[in-house]
């Protein structure tokens, strides 16, 4: 069931991702326009979106019409070197967009970085451990910014890992990528898809102009108990138990291991009255394993 059964709602989604994707299949009834570099046909196989081009260097096509319908704005394309390349196009534009009430951004957990194994809340110091988590302090700060300067009623998304339908680890098993990388007391938090444009959603439904949300599920967890849980799933073999000091990863692979903490999600439920569909990896994990 639709959190937005709104007619009047035009969703803009500055990269159509993962993400975006499933915002615009759980809310049938809202009007979704997506962004794309190149192929302005992918979003439509969902009936209620479609696509426009932007490539990050200019404004997307069809702006001015774009600034008396739309109402609510997704941006989950990652910022590079120079900056978030939405906000340093599209903050100004933005205000002049007629019937504007949110502006969703989303962050990573990354920008908290190491906390060894503690929890952290929105009001966690930022204190990333690489350079993707101080492109995305760069990016909030460069956000903020642009909505003092302009009026934006912007609201940030803190993230963890995401996965559901195609991008999980009995996937990853399946084609032969998974590992079972141990290093001891190391946790990692998730939110399956699903929750995350549940989280979304209910945020539009409910604007808080100037609000942070981490968002993830209860259960943080070492990374190879998931693929073991995973295995299990499938009835395979585990992968074998792998020592992070020895093994064979890519530097960005390894980057990944920089960080140890949980997530607190009190807001998202306390706030917008999220009860999440996939509280742990395992709920989640078994659900995707059922699906046809």
């Amino acid at each position: 069931m639709s959190v937005l059964d709104h007619s009047s709602i035009q969703l803009l989604c500055f990269g159509f991702g993962f993400t975006a994707t499933e915002v615009a299949r759980q809310n049938p009834e809202i009007s979704v326009l997506g962004t794309t570099r190149s192929d302005v046909s992918a979003g439509r196989l969902l009936p209620n979106v479609d696509m426009v081009r932007f490539d990050g260097v200019s404004e997307p096509c069809g702006l001015s019409d774009m600034a008396e319908t739309v109402t609510h704005v997704l941006v989950s394309i990652p910022p590079g070197s120079a900056g978030d390349c939405v906000c340093h196009i599209m903050a100004e534009k933005l205000s002049h967009f007629k019937n504007l009430k949110w502006v969703g951004y989303l962050s990573t957990t990354g920008v908290y970085g190491d906390l060894q194994g503690a929890t952290a809340t929105e009001e966690t110091p930022l204190n990333p451990s690489g350079p993707r988590g101080k492109r995305r302090v760069d990016a909030e700060a460069q956000w903020w910014s642009a909505a003092k300067q302009y009026g934006l009623p912007l609201h940030i998304f803190r993230l963890p890992g995401i996965y559901g339908p195609g991008r999980n680890q009995m996937v990853s098993l399946q084609k032969g990528k998974a590992h079972r990388i141990v290093k001891k007391n190391h946790v990692f938090s998730r939110i399956h898809v699903g929750d995350l444009a549940k989280i979304l959603s209910a945020s539009m439904a409910a604007p808080h102009s100037g609000r942070i949300y981490n968002v993830s599920d209860d259960m943080a967890a070492p990374p190879e108990d998931v693929v073991s849980y995973a295995a299990e799933l499938l009835g395979i073999a585990p992968p074998p138990l792998e020592d992070f000091q020895t093994a064979d990863l890519s530097p960005m692979a390894r980057s990944f291991y920089s960080d140890n903490k949980r997530v607190s999600n009190n807001r998202i439920k306390n706030e917008l009255g999220v009860s999440l569909t996939f509280p742990t990896y395992k709920i989640g994990l078994k659900a995707l394993s059922e699906k046809p």
